[in-house]
């Protein structure tokens, strides 16, 4: 059997639940290998057809969505709207989410893990792929990070694309310097506040208030154009801005903090979205 590999094919930003974590912002890079037999050009597949329909296929499926692994027991859903769903937390506490069938994604799972995706992806695939081609191996992988990076997810109503989404998120790096010289203890601080976190703005919150098991929560609810989205989670997993949640606002509500703090130094923040894009915001 011939193989054909991509390596970096795409890279998938979105978000998945957790018993003990939460709202996990996540993002894998997505490699494909495929096997089979020669086709009457000598191709096991045209690589001029892989973005069109592999990686097409893989971010429409993940890409922007949340992921929620079914078996979880304390996983509570309504079989009437499946996408409005209650999820316990072991820790205390529990996160509420409502959207359109294409915010998320259901896994035969109890825990979201890489290879549970894979096997989706690649059932996916081996269903539109030409008869040549025997085998789909989708190997998804997070970036080696080199410093501190954090995961949150967020939603951006006023999006047009599929960012519009409540509960979509990203593994990101993220690099400050003060005075042209690299700050890792402020790097640090930062990716240990947003560790695992929700990025919300003011804006779209519907109400605050204190459940039966004693726990502050806040919803955040808004009308998109791929229709309505709510999510109420703990207080104190949510950072809440005064603006909207995009890499550019966040790359500048951390500079602003920070040079609230160092009012005399410069600084400049490189905000990562995911793998290899971001903001910079300088403050001198």
């Amino acid at each position: 059997m011939n193989h054909l590999f991509v390596d970096n094919l795409t890279v998938i930003d979105f978000a998945y639940l957790d018993p003990a974590r939460g709202l996990v912002g996540e993002s894998w890079i997505a490699d494909v290998v495929l096997g089979g037999e020669l086709d009457d050009q000598g191709m096991v597949f045209d690589f001029s057809n892989v973005k069109r329909t592999i990686k097409r296929v893989i971010d429409e499926r993940v890409d922007h969505r949340l992921v929620i692994p079914r078996g979880y027991e304390g996983l509570q859903w309504n079989e009437d709207a499946p996408n409005t769903f209650r999820w316990a937390l072991t820790g205390g506490g529990h996160i509420e989410h409502s959207s359109p069938d294409e915010a998320v994604v259901w896994l035969s799972s109890d825990r979201v893990v890489p290879s549970a995706v894979a096997a989706l992806l690649e059932k996916e695939l081996k269903a539109v792929l030409p008869g040549n081609v025997i085998s789909v191996d989708i190997n998804l992988r997070e970036e080696v990070i080199e410093g501190a990076y954090y995961h949150y997810v967020h939603g951006l109503k006023k999006h047009l694309g599929n960012c519009q989404r409540i509960a979509h998120g990203h593994r990101s790096p993220i690099r400050i310097d003060r005075n042209g010289h690299r700050a890792y203890d402020l790097e640090e601080r930062w990716a240990k506040l947003w560790q695992d976190i929700y990025v919300g703005t003011e804006e779209d919150v519907a109400r605050r208030f204190v459940g039966e098991d004693g726990i502050g929560y806040i919803t955040f609810e808004y009308e998109a154009n791929q229709g309505e989205f709510a999510l109420t989670l703990p207080e104190h997993r949510v950072y809440m801005l005064e603006t909207d949640t995009t890499v550019e606002l966040i790359a500048a509500h951390i500079a602003d903090k920070l040079k609230a703090e160092f009012s005399g130094e410069e600084i400049r923040v490189k905000a990562y979205e995911g793998v290899g894009k971001g903001a910079i915001a300088i403050r001198a």
